[in-house]
């Protein structure tokens, strides 16, 4: 994995809003509409390299596919061509289709998330009704297929490439386990099947960035609410469970992103940083993105003054968000890179999003805000390397 030797690198943290004929593809699949399969490979092959093109352009050195092949991601519309043992039922009374409707935050904030809910909600819930393995050889090869031949279409100038993948504890939160004994089980059968993913995009040449976002935001998903010390051993299992599945990848090909969830709404029941830094620090990963610019977590770079980023590791902070319209000024993001220099060293630190950008913010605001993290990058490179 590079790292910034004389300037700073700049990231994002993976998804990106593709053309607009490809997107309605995406919505038309989600809905269960029907969508003519012959003409999305070459629409992704051509909006794949219309994200990459546009990566570029905007100063962007790592870069990905905008996960423009992950329809329904985190879904059994994806998942379910990936991984064995998994299906749906119909939803009893009281049930919610997912983890993330159980909340502390959606009921002490109910009207908010009343009017927010622009879906209609779904009427089944998926499960995992049999033994987990993984069956989705074809679906990874085409995608990065898809990936390198479009990067090779396009010819832009980067200096590495990345592919997302979900970590085992938060395909948990997608598939509620009714085959195993037990939750921790069905967490380690995940990570057993899951790892086949990791392993392809490592041997195709590309950096594994392993999303992570339940680390710290499954705390409010608990129902009670756990101490923190329950909650987080609860966390550290999931971390092993994640470092079995990775065992025998390089540290430097894996990046580990966590994050409380993109959606747009208060986070007031976000788990602080300081509770699971040191667990995050344990993953074997060569290179840890964490939230670092919105109003709820940007104020968390005061646990670097005592935690010590481990030697030889990099930290990707967000330095601009996708939490807001507003598009960062070079300046601000360049101080946001010079504080957390100063903490870690200029070397590394390569200068991130706090999420993915993708179904966030307009597409038109998610590139001028990665211009802009690279404009910034540009100015505290000038301010570091003239010291």
């Amino acid at each position: 994995m590079k790292r910034s030797t004389d300037r700073i690198l700049t990231t994002h943290a993976g998804r990106l809003e593709g053309p607009p004929d490809l997107m309605q593809m995406s919505r038309d699949v989600m809905a269960g509409r029907a969508i003519d399969v012959q003409q999305l490979q070459p629409r992704l092959r051509n909006g794949i390299a219309e994200v990459i093109r546009k990566q570029a352009e905007a100063g962007i050195d790592v870069i990905s596919d905008g996960e423009l092949t992950k329809f329904g991601f985190g879904s059994l519309t994806y998942y379910g061509r990936r991984l064995g043992g998994l299906g749906k039922r119909p939803l009893r009374p009281g049930e919610a289709p997912y983890m993330a409707l159980e909340t502390n935050e959606r009921r002490e904030f109910a009207e908010f998330y009343k009017e927010l809910q622009f879906l209609p909600a779904p009427s089944e819930r998926a499960i995992c009704n049999g033994p987990i393995s993984y069956i989705g050889q074809e679906e990874i090869r085409q995608d990065l297929e898809l990936f390198k031949s479009s990067l090779a279409q396009t010819n832009a100038k980067v200096e590495e490439t990345f592919m997302c993948v979900l970590a085992p504890g938060w395909l948990e939160h997608f598939f509620y386990n009714e085959y195993y004994r037990t939750d921790e089980e069905y967490l380690f059968a995940l990570a057993d099947a899951i790892k086949h993913e990791y392993k392809a995009i490592v041997d195709a040449g590309l950096i594994l960035q392993i999303d992570d976002p339940a680390l710290p935001d499954t705390y409010d998903m608990i129902v009670p609410l756990p101490s923190i010390e329950e909650y987080r051993k609860f966390a550290a299992v999931r971390v092993e469970a994640l470092n079995n599945a990775l065992q025998g990848i390089p540290e430097d090909r894996v990046r580990y992103h966590i994050c409380w969830g993109s959606w747009h709404g208060p986070h007031t029941h976000d788990l602080p940083l300081k509770h699971v830094i040191d667990l995050m620090l344990k993953v074997k990963a060569g290179a840890y993105s964490v939230e670092a610019a919105n109003p709820r977590h940007e104020h968390e770079w005061k646990l670097w003054k005592e935690v010590k980023l481990p030697r030889g590791k990099i930290l990707i902070p967000g330095v601009v968000s996708h939490a807001s319209n507003v598009v960062e000024h070079p300046e601000l993001v360049a101080d946001r890179i010079v504080l957390y220099a100063g903490l870690v060293g200029r070397e590394n630190v390569i200068a991130g999003t706090d999420c993915g950008m993708g179904m966030r913010v307009h597409p038109q605001i998610a590139w001028a805000k990665l211009k802009a993290l690279s404009e910034g990058a540009a100015l505290a490179a000038k301010e570091l390397w003239s010291r």
